[in-house]
């Protein structure tokens, strides 16, 4: 029910919002804010640097996809066109030949989408190699 204020001749409502229950019950909202945040721990996710693998492998082959998402496996200079599966098994076959410590790594082009990516080191690990690297490119 509004007040109703007398002041000389005649009554008038006062038709104002009282704001102070308004403020006490964001300031306890606040306060139970400040209270819990320091409790919940953050997720912290590990992610990989570059630069801190111990060296580089004595013998590396490429499987080098370029802006329209053509594959192409390239070892001791021959480069062969190939899909998917069978750069995975020619990168395999290279594998088994060369020194345990040899490496596989994936150039793709900046504009190639990750999901073609994704699918030829799928396919590598369905065939079996075992060590599995991306190319990056320092800032300078």
């Amino acid at each position: 029910m509004p007040s109703v204020v007398s002041r000389g001749r005649g009554r008038r409502t006062i038709s104002e919002i009282n704001m102070v229950p308004f403020i006490d019950v964001m300031l306890v909202l606040l306060i139970i804010f400040m209270v819990t945040a320091p409790l919940i721990a953050p997720s912290m996710i590990n992610l990989p640097s570059v630069g801190k693998a111990p060296g580089q492998p004595p013998k590396v082959a490429q499987i080098i996809i370029d802006n329209s998402g053509a594959l192409q496996f390239k070892s001791d200079e021959k480069t062969t066109s190939a899909s998917p599966r069978e750069a995975a098994q020619l990168a395999r076959q290279w594998q088994s030949s060369q020194p345990p410590d040899s490496a596989v790594v994936i150039s793709a082009d900046r504009s190639v989408k990750y999901e073609t990516v994704v699918k030829a080191m799928d396919e590598l690990q369905r065939a079996g190699v075992t060590r599995v690297g991306l190319s990056v490119q320092l800032a300078p």
